[in-house]
């Protein structure tokens, strides 16, 4: 659990610098992957890129340990972290309200932690592992086209695509077993993983940019904890300790409650225009 709430600092703060760059970024011209390429040029773009590199090995380090309910349920809770950081550093005022969401978040986190079990031991089909593969395909076409979506449900969109496509990058790395390179290259779940990471990236950027974004991210955070985890019970084998579900299933409802709550630290700080 310490190596998921690792992920979950990284991921949040990450939010706050990619926010920020991605609207400077929005102000030219072309489709997504111009626009991911413009992100690219800024510093802060970045530096929340690498942040995403060390929380995404403290996730793979969690997934390895944790079922994905609790692993899904920490990541979700990095908006309280963006919640925190932005107050700290973009002097953003949270009010008591959202206060109280970051205690939930981590009372949910609580409770998640005293209730869960091993990580499965079932190594996952064939099956799903092309069924991961074609979701990743799928994330990344709707990436591609994302620019050309119109209409007050283009944010819920985007945001449950990218979060789909982090669920997919979730679930790939409990079904890779090996990290030998033949085994690798011959595993769809690599690819996945690899495909499921850019287009979710891509659909995140697209959605900071150019929808409400705090719509954007509440869909995010319903795509990347409800499918992983529901994969992780029925396909994976993660249970939770003996007795304790009604716990677990509290703690993962109460956590991304309080993170649905916070969806609005998703979204860059408004600039003021001048007189």
């Amino acid at each position: 659990m310490v190596c998921a709430l690792g992920a979950a600092v990284c991921f949040g703060t990450a939010t706050v610098l990619q926010a920020v760059a991605a609207r400077t970024a929005g102000t030219g011209e072309g489709g997504e992957a111009a626009l991911l390429l413009r992100a690219l040029r800024q510093w802060k773009y970045i530096a929340g890129l690498s942040l995403d590199g060390l929380g995404f090995l403290f996730q793979i380090v969690a997934l390895r340990s944790l079922p994905i309910y609790a692993v899904s349920a920490a990541l979700a809770s990095s908006l309280a972290v963006t919640a925190v950081v932005a107050a700290r550093l973009l002097r953003v005022r949270l009010n008591g309200t959202e206060w109280g969401a970051v205690a939930v978040v981590c009372a949910g986190l609580a409770m998640l932690a005293l209730a869960s079990g091993p990580e499965g031991r079932q190594d996952g089909s064939d099956t799903l592992r092309y069924v991961m593969l074609a979701v990743a395909v799928g994330m990344l076409l709707l990436a591609l086209a994302g620019g050309r979506l119109t209409g007050r449900s283009r944010s819920l969109v985007l945001g449950l695509g990218a979060g789909f496509g982090f669920g997919v990058v979730e679930v790939s790395v409990r079904l890779i077993d090996s990290l030998r390179p033949a085994q690798l290259l011959t595993n769809p779940a690599t690819y996945a993983l690899i495909i499921g990471s850019g287009a979710a990236f891509m659909l995140l950027t697209s959605a900071l940019t150019r929808g409400a974004v705090t719509t954007a991210t509440a869909g995010m955070v319903i795509g990347e904890t409800l499918g992983p985890a529901a994969v992780g019970v029925v396909w994976l084998g993660d249970r939770t300790r003996e007795g304790l579900t009604w716990l677990a299933v509290l703690g993962f409802a109460v956590a991304v409650a309080g993170a649905m709550a916070l969806a609005r630290f998703g979204e860059a700080p408004a600039e003021e225009q001048p007189a």
